[in-house]
């Protein structure tokens, strides 16, 4: 019988690390946590509260005021997030959360209090993480760690797109622009940015479609299960 692993999966904003996480959980019957949504969720609590980003002290001690969960929606076929026992899967992509998600994932209080919980759901095996430090600080042991990219030009057409079947006013040069910041805070971050090690897959899908990534990570998942 295969063991169950767990899969961790980083990369860049709007590469695809959602779409292939859930597609893997859903074929290996794994959990799926999507580790960004969990960042996301934090922003939109803060957001809600009127608590600033830049008040840290502030935004510590609010941690204990944030329950997450994540729920299978039948019915949807999704995953989603609840923040406080509503579903805020939706609410959490729009511009205002995308703008502040990046600095209040900088924060290590933030990052300390997500990453226990991750760690706590993930003790078991079978799970797909996706992230940006899943595979360096949240789950170093990880079987199979993917590092996902594309170039900014398609992840911001993709986003963009996204956005706007959501109902979104907002343009490709915004969307664009909202990225390569984000980009820049995650890699430049003191604690636990975005980066890589000899460990990782490198997964480019830049002109892979999601049946493509799927087929080439299942095939990862059986060299090391």
């Amino acid at each position: 019988m295969t063991k169950k692993i767990n899969i961790a999966i980083d990369g860049y904003s709007s590469c695809g690390k959602g779409t292939l996480a859930k597609s893997l959980a859903k074929k290996l019957n794994y959990i799926f946590i999507d580790s960004g949504s969990m960042y996301r969720a934090v922003a939109l609590y803060l957001l809600e509260n009127d608590i600033p980003v830049s008040d840290v002290e502030r935004v510590g001690s609010e941690l204990k005021g944030i329950e997450l969960d994540f729920k299978f929606n039948a019915q949807s076929d999704q995953f989603e997030i609840h923040l406080n026992q509503r579903n805020v899967s939706k609410r959490i992509r729009e511009m205002d959360v995308a703008g502040i998600v990046s600095h209040v994932a900088k924060i290590s209080e933030v990052r300390r209090f997500l990453v226990k919980m991750q760690q706590e759901i993930g003790k078991d095996k079978g799970v797909v993480m996706d992230g940006r430090d899943i595979g360096t600080v949240v789950f170093p042991e990880a079987e199979l760690k993917i590092f996902m990219t594309a170039s900014v030009e398609i992840r911001a057409e993709r986003r963009y797109k996204e956005l706007v079947q959501a109902g979104s006013d907002i343009t490709l040069e915004e969307v664009a622009e909202n990225l390569s910041n984000r980009d820049q805070i995650d890699s430049q971050r003191d604690d636990s940015p975005l980066t890589m090690n000899d460990d990782y897959r490198i997964l480019d899908n830049s002109d892979l479609n999601e049946e493509e990534h799927l087929a080439l990570a299942l095939t990862w998942v059986e060299a090391v299960s």
